[in-house]
């Protein structure tokens, strides 16, 4: 019979790390499939004018949007919503108003649309109890 020698085997200190690399891979395919989700806006062809810039100090504004096709739209951070009537983003504006009342509310007009639906617009935004509200317009391309 031969005789086993037993030695001292060292226990190896090593990481796993494929489960890891797994679960990074599947949360990168989800950031990556709800990115243009959660980036949402309504594209407009603002007018251009000379302005001042809005300070940066300031809270993200309210956006209260009218479009080329007359449709309104109300942005909140980085969520669009939009609004059957003027009624209801007199309402929308004016219950985020109740949270913060010294947020900024500023309109974006397409440039294509009739002036009278900003003007509405604005009207709208007052009846919402918005005392001051600006105007959204692209720099001067030279």
């Amino acid at each position: 019979m031969q005789s086993i020698k037993k030695g001292k085997t060292r226990p190896t200190a090593e990481i796993n790390v494929v489960p890891y690399i797994d679960v990074m891979l599947v949360l990168l395919v989800i950031f990556i499939a709800t990115a243009p989700v959660v980036m949402t806006g309504v594209t407009v062809d603002l007018p251009q004018a000379e302005a001042e810039a809005m300070n940066e100090d300031q809270r993200t504004p309210i956006i209260a949007t009218v479009d080329k096709a007359g449709q309104f739209y109300v942005s909140i951070d980085s969520s669009s919503e939009k609004m059957p009537d003027l009624n209801a983003v007199s309402a929308y504006v004016q219950k985020e108003l109740s949270k913060d009342p010294s947020r900024p509310v500023v309109v974006q007009g397409d440039a294509q649309v009739a002036y009278d639906a900003v003007i509405k617009l604005m009207n709208a935004l007052k009846s919402g109890g918005v005392k001051s509200v600006g105007l959204v317009t692209e720099p001067l391309s030279e």
